[in-house]
């Protein structure tokens, strides 16, 4: 087990109905990291540590849908739209759906906040502290700093994705970042998006780690 560092968060990424088994953007195995996100949580809990969840909170007919493009499947390329892409996604985390509910199993009772992203119809947003147009902040970098948190630990869905985007925003927020890799699971779309993701990271000077 890590040894949880002071002034320390642990981000839970994306825990939703939809990215597990039988939802509408399924990350295979999603559902094996349930029980130990939950222990690690419990860990931070105890130790007065700061747990954080993030929720995907789209609108109907958002941008990054593949619905709302004529002609156009999930996972085919979109260009030249600002804040949509590399990909389309299937409809998936509409507002106030079952799909777009932190799984049950997961025990937010250990976390102080939820934070909600890609609520703009017209913007997607894998980071939890950013919107794609890295701009538009979700709000977590003020709560981090106000909690005086210096060391930011990350697991969840997808490692390729929101993952992969909340750790390099917290990284060039400022923060000390370790990505929990056995308590994530990634897409791998396109093909080799994992380890180039898991690359980028090491280069930006995160720590990748299990636990």
């Amino acid at each position: 087990m890590i040894d949880i560092k002071r002034r320390s968060a642990l981000i839970v990424v994306d825990m939703q109905n939809d990215f597990l088994p039988g939802g509408a953007l399924p990350v295979a195995e999603g559902d094996q990291i349930i029980d130990g996100i939950n222990e690690l949580a419990r860990k931070f809990y105890n130790k007065d540590k700061i747990v954080i969840f993030s929720q995907d909170w789209h609108p109907e007919g958002h941008a990054s849908f593949a619905s709302s493009h004529e002609g156009k499947n999930p996972g085919n390329p979109i260009e030249g739209v600002p804040g949509i892409g590399p990909v389309l996604w299937p409809d998936h985390c509409v507002q106030n759906t079952y799909g777009a509910e932190i799984n049950e199993r997961i025990e937010k009772k250990y976390g102080i906040a939820i934070i909600q992203k890609g609520t703009n119809p017209n913007i997607d947003s894998y980071s939890a502290f950013f919107e794609n147009d890295k701009k538009t902040k979700t709000g977590l970098t003020d709560l981090l700093r106000e909690k005086r948190i210096k060391n930011v630990y990350v697991c969840g869905l997808a490692l390729d994705y929101c993952c992969f985007y909340t750790a390099m925003d917290a990284k060039s927020e400022g923060f000390n970042v370790f990505f929990i890799k056995n308590l994530t699971k990634g897409i791998d779309i396109p093909v080799k998006n994992i380890q180039n993701s898991l690359d980028s990271m090491t280069s930006a000077g995160i720590e990748i780690i299990e636990v």
